[in-house]
């Protein structure tokens, strides 16, 4: 009787594990543009791939998890989806991801991915349940023109970024006011990734209780001094959120700012070699920047896993991913394809490679939004203008994340 339902089993394509012939990989992604080349690489993994099929759905971003999660409690989850990691502790908790760590050391395109990307998507628990696709880090945007005007080497330490800030910061037009501010500072929300490369570099530094250290406390005291006493940050710095930094530089306002590669062919577009990059300086003994993330997961639902790891990892592999990466504005995965990539001025994507040793994650915690959107902020804006002390910020942060 068992060999009839195996035999069975075999002919219907049920087994998980094994990719059989017939089978259908349900795949969920997200892409701005309707114009992608999805349908491209579907062709070609179904044509090295006979039997399997991918049906794969285009999700808008503004309800891709709430989707998602939903699917997965009505049992009606895709096979395999694109993810970031900050859904990492709830998909965990909910069951809904296959770990890839026996499939990923089978793989022989495992050596192409870039140094670093699979320590940094790897689980708290250890495992391997995502496979990188794409990926940023941020680092410093400067102006070339304005460096070699004044005889100023790119900073590779904060206080070579306040000596270049204050030197830069001036009045060009002969007015009697200041019309170039040597740094665009991001105020607004998500600033905390301009005010981490300033504070979270720092040796024994971390978004916990480190923060009221005395070496945590200097980092925010850097960022104030810069507004307050130096007066490098543009007056509008406390409220400035992207489009205004990157405004601000592109018209010369700030000689130095901080985003990744994303911006980079608008600010080609608009100043030509003028603009330039370097990773973030070093700052109280390290370096610190923020790594943007998406990769994808088998989910534990997949009726056939084997069939679903064969696509995502057809997604990371050389030339697949340059090609997939041609709709995201961000950088492919594999070292093979960065090598020849022509979706970015090189000089960008050296700066990302060179920041991805130092990139780092924020926590996987429920409080990590709150972080972002409210406490980080506000309590910054407060700082700037004088209202509360750099202690007393770093106090507010650490009392979030104490319970992690």
């Amino acid at each position: 009787m068992k060999t009839t339902i195996s035999a069975l089993a075999l002919l219907a394509g049920l087994l998980p594990g094994i990719a059989y012939a017939d089978s259908t990989v349900r795949f969920w992604y997200h892409f701005d543009n309707p114009e992608n080349p999805m349908s491209d690489l579907i062709a070609k993994f179904e044509a090295e791939n006979p039997g399997i099929k991918i049906d794969a759905m285009n999700v808008p971003w503004n309800s891709y998890y709430d989707n998602l999660y939903t699917s997965i409690v009505g049992g009606n989850a895709p096979d395999a989806a694109m993810l970031k990691m900050h859904a990492l502790p709830r998909l965990l908790e909910m069951e809904a991801l296959e770990p890839l760590d026996d499939q990923i050391a089978a793989w022989e395109g495992k050596d192409d991915i870039q140094e670093n990307l699979f320590e940094l998507t790897r689980a708290e628990d250890g495992q391997q349940y995502y496979l990188p696709v794409q990926y940023v880090a941020l680092y410093l945007y400067y102006r070339a023109d304005m460096f070699e005007e004044l005889g100023l080497t790119p900073p590779q330490t904060c206080q070579e970024l306040r000596d270049a800030a204050v030197k830069l910061t001036r009045d060009t037009n002969g007015d009697g006011k200041i019309d170039t501010y040597g740094f665009g500072f991001r105020g607004g929300k998500s600033g905390h990734e301009h005010w981490g490369s300033f504070t979270l570099g720092a040796t024994g530094v971390a978004l916990d209780n480190s923060l009221t250290s005395d070496a945590g406390v200097a980092g925010t005291q850097f960022v104030i001094d810069l507004f307050q006493k130096d007066k490098v940050f543009p007056p509008s710095a406390p409220n400035d959120g992207f489009q205004e930094i990157i405004g601000a530089f592109k018209t010369g306002v700030t000689a130095m700012t901080i985003h990744h590669v994303g911006s980079s062919n608008d600010l080609v577009e608009a100043l030509g070699d003028k603009v330039a990059a370097v990773p973030v300086p070093e700052c109280g003994g390290g370096r610190w920047t923020t790594f943007g993330d998406e990769s994808t997961a088998v989910l534990s639902n997949a009726s056939d896993k084997e069939a679903a790891w064969k696509w995502i990892s057809f997604l990371s592999s050389e030339g697949n991913n340059a090609l997939f990466n041609t709709a995201t504005g961000q950088l492919p995965v594999t070292k093979s394809d960065t090598a020849t990539w022509q979706g970015h001025e090189a000089r960008f994507v050296e700066a990302t490679k060179q920041s991805l040793p130092f990139a780092k994650l924020l926590p996987a915690s429920s409080n990590t939004p709150e972080f972002v959107n409210t406490v980080w902020p506000a309590n910054m804006q407060r700082a700037l203008l004088g209202q509360i002390t750099a202690l007393q910020m770093n106090e507010a942060i650490a009392e979030l994340f104490a319970d992690n």
